[in-house]
């Protein structure tokens, strides 16, 4: 399609899709118009994708997460489909804002953090290497929450985003299934027959997923919850409409909201029935499709890959096996054999709490046929393996079952891959030594540097041409050109335009004034105890102090920059968000330091407002406790725009040091070995704080009410725990922080000498491409590597 015939694409839905003319067109209208033509720009690719997977006989890969944060989808379809330039050279000649139509798309409400991001992430590496795939998920009409705070606290309200119709999506009626819970089993004539007593419809709504250049698009297929009965009549008739609306609202609640409290029975049910919903359903889609090729289900693993990413979707084990055992009269060991050949697992984490359990209680209630279905795989697999069970002190495991159920198992960083066999899966990996893998994390190069940070990917494309933005390891090019001044110059002017137009969105969206030419230090992830933003506020509320009293010292100015959520039901870690904000509201109104260090926090953290922080950051802050973070991808993201971390070692921030260079990486702290061992002193938090004076007298504002107005007891919680038990080890690592924290503002003072450090870090960053961990699935797990070139398929 040509410029011009583009523009009549947006024209003509702006017509007769809006209904609207030029004239009387909103910025709403102006949107939805550009996002239909994009749209109309990726459905004959998305179709030949398919017809091609097909034709060619290829493997599919089906991915299965609870989270997709694909964030808004405008620009990155158009930088994709290469009408990017076009779109805003009719919007520049008509004299519309660009700019508020890129920003008027509501963020999708689809996930909550890194394991959600790095889904959406790699749906897009599958469309831009060619690989057969399909995510499946939840259509959640209102997210997880909406942040925003009340007096320094978190307050959670329902996110609004499908108040508008989403445009990228098609509503598919046509693929539903009916999916039971509860219920009884029976058996007849040899074979289990499960009844549900309850069912919802499970009804797709897909969304095209466009690669780089437009060649390949796979689908993102989201599963929304409907009744099966939509009113009951003759209730309503009888004047009880609460009651006739009830089928209907039960049923919506289960596609509501991400992640709902479990600390209740009810929150836990809830959370059990959405991951069997959407894995029931997304299973069924699948069988349908291979089946109805007309093949032998015997044949299934070598067409179809099923990727669990983390335990949500765990029952997929049994589940597929009932499909099989139960529905299709395969043989119970080798319904087994077929499931485990077909599923993969990705763990995410080394917290053993984390890893889900569910009372078998729950479990025989929602999914009685379950239920019997795990006992059997648990009684057969420890009759070989005797050494770990998947039912254990009345709960079922949902770890172990994933791991006894998958054919590979893989870890998001070197370092997590090797934990997980000496911790969470210690006995497993005994028993199936060749079973777990590593995948280190990757993010895409298109939204994370070339869409985000158009300054600096411009500055890359003048230096290097646009082959890295389809294979970010050639960034590794920009080396020859760093001792360039011309270069370095260019590269400090994007920095500082980013970082003037995220000072001036402060100022007009929170009206805090922040100077660009301060080191903007930021910490952006969801709110944990083990990702340690209360260390990052302890050494802010010290250095504030230090500031305070000697304010004419060689200080560094700081704008100390955090993001993140805190789940409705962790207390503590919405105490952290509390004080954070506690703590802002002092330091940002203290006369004496206002010039040497501001606190920002910004409500409601998604992808878009990473989109904004992110090429503005001079210093990532990645501090987790060592051997607790299994990845993370924030970290990737903030080096590869040229955003020097000061980290631990844990999760791939050992990769990336390794990577970008120990000279261009601030390392603090303890490693994982030395934190086990520390958690064996007795006192150690208390030893360490009667060390550092620092430390104390920052801890001694928290009980004397210095961010509480005089109440003492507000954030005593905080001040306890990290000189008592303190787990995760912050007093013990806290005066290192503190240590290399000043090495970074001496770094900081010398432009030159930071400047040549982020572009270091821009520079070899490459290898964190989510493409290139497609590659390793593809190749070490899922054996479903392209069939040949995109264009040799595009072109049949």
């Amino acid at each position: 399609m040509s410029s011009n015939g583009f523009k009549d694409r947006i024209h003509a839905h702006l017509k007769y899709s809006i209904g609207k003319d030029e004239d009387h067109a909103t910025v709403y209208d102006w949107r939805v118009a550009l996002s239909l033509a994009v749209r109309d720009r990726i459905v004959d690719p998305w179709f030949e994708s398919t017809k091609a997977t097909y034709r060619t006989d290829a493997k599919r890969v089906y991915y299965l997460s609870m989270e997709f944060l694909i964030g808004r989808l405008i620009e990155d379809a158009m930088v994709n489909t290469g009408v990017y330039d076009d779109a805003k050279a009719f919007f520049d000649d008509a004299g519309v804002s660009f700019d508020a139509i890129l920003h008027d798309e509501p963020d999708a409400a689809l996930g909550n953090g890194g394991l959600g991001r790095l889904a959406a992430c790699f749906l897009e590496s599958l469309s831009t290497l060619g690989i057969p795939a399909m995510g499946y998920g939840i259509r959640y009409e209102h997210g997880l929450f909406r942040q925003r705070f009340e007096g320094g606290r978190q307050i959670e309200e329902p996110e609004d985003w499908l108040t508008q119709a989403h445009v990228w999506e098609f509503e598919r009626p046509e693929a539903s299934f009916e999916i039971g819970f509860g219920g009884h089993v029976h058996e007849r004539g040899g074979r289990a027959i499960w009844r549900p007593n309850e069912a919802v419809v499970a009804q797709a709504f897909d969304t095209p997923i466009i690669g780089w250049k437009g060649e390949w698009a796979n689908t993102l297929r989201l599963w929304g919850a409907l009744p099966t009965t939509l009113l009951d009549l003759a209730r309503f008739n009888a004047g009880d409409y609460a009651a006739a609306a009830e089928p209907e609202a039960l049923a919506r609640t289960i596609s509501r909201v991400l992640y709902p409290d479990d600390t209740t029975d009810g929150g836990k049910a809830l959370r059990l029935k959405q991951e069997y919903f959407f894995t029931a359903a997304s299973l069924r889609d699948l069988l349908r499709r291979f089946e109805g090729e007309g093949r032998n289900l015997r044949d299934l693993p070598g067409k179809v890959a099923i990727q669990l990413n983390d335990t949500h979707p765990a029952i997929a084990g049994p589940e597929l096996v009932r499909l099989l055992f139960d529905e299709r009269g395969i043989p119970f060991d080798e319904s087994v054999e077929i499931a485990r050949a077909c599923l993969s697992y990705t763990n995410h984490t080394l917290l053993p709490e984390a890893l889900e359990r569910w009372s078998e209680g729950l479990m025989g209630y929602l999914l009685p046929r379950h239920l019997q279905l795990i006992e059997r795989i648990d009684d057969s697999h420890r009759a070989q393996y005797p050494g770990t069970s998947i039912i254990e002190h009345g709960e079922v495991k949902m770890g172990e079952l994933s791991f006894v159920m998958a054919h590979r198992v893989n870890g998001v960083s070197a370092l997590h891959s090797e934990l997980m066999k000496k911790t969470v899966f210690q006995h497993l990996h005994e028993d199936h030594p060749n079973r777990i893998v590593n995948q280190t994390n990757g993010v895409t190069p298109r939204r994370w540097l070339r869409t985000c940070n158009k300054r600096l990917s411009d500055l890359i494309i003048d230096t290097i041409g646009e082959d890295w933005i389809g294979d970010a390891e050639l960034l590794s090019e920009l080396e020859h050109h760093i001792d360039n001044s011309g270069f370095l110059d260019r590269y400090i002017s994007a920095k500082r335009e980013n970082k003037a137009e995220l000072s001036n969105w402060i100022g007009e969206t929170m009206g805090i004034q922040v100077d660009p030419n301060a080191m903007f230090d930021v910490q952006v992830k969801r709110i944990h105890e083990y990702k340690r933003q209360h260390l990052n506020i302890l050494e802010t509320i010290a250095l504030w102090q230090e500031m305070h009293d000697n304010p004419n010292g060689d200080w560094t100015p700081r704008v100390k920059i955090f993001g993140g959520k805190a789940a409705p039901g962790y207390h503590f870690a919405k105490e952290i968000v509390h004080l954070i904000n506690s703590v802002a509201s002092v330091i940002n109104s203290d006369p004496v330091t206002k010039d040497l260090l501001k606190v920002v926090y910004p409500a409601n953290y998604n992808v878009t407002l990473a989109e904004r922080l992110i090429p503005a950051s001079d210093l990532s802050e990645q501090i987790s406790t060592a051997g607790k973070e299994a990845s993370g991808t924030g970290n990737m993201k903030f080096a590869l725009n040229g955003a020097l971390t000061i980290g631990t070692l844990d999760g791939a921030n050992v990769e990336i040091r390794e990577r970008v260079g120990a000279e261009n990486f601030f390392l603090f702290g303890m490693n994982a070995d030395e934190v086990v061992a520390r958690r064996h002193v007795e006192g150690h938090a208390w030893d360490a704080i009667s060390k550092d004076p620092r430390l104390a007298r920052a801890i001694d504002s928290l009980r004397n009410g210095t961010f509480a107005r005089g109440d003492h007891d507000r954030f005593r919680g905080i001040a306890d725990n990290v000189s008592g038990h303190d787990y995760f080890v912050v007093a013990s690592d806290f005066t290192d922080y503190w240590r290399v924290s000043r090495e970074v503002d001496e770094a900081f003072r010398n432009p030159g000498r930071w400047a040549r450090m982020a572009a270091f870090n821009t520079a070899r960053s490459g290898w964190f491409s989510s493409d290139r961990t497609i590659r390793g699935y593809a190749s070490e797990i899922w054996d479903a590597l392209p069939p040949r070139p995109l264009r040799s398929i595009a072109a049949e």
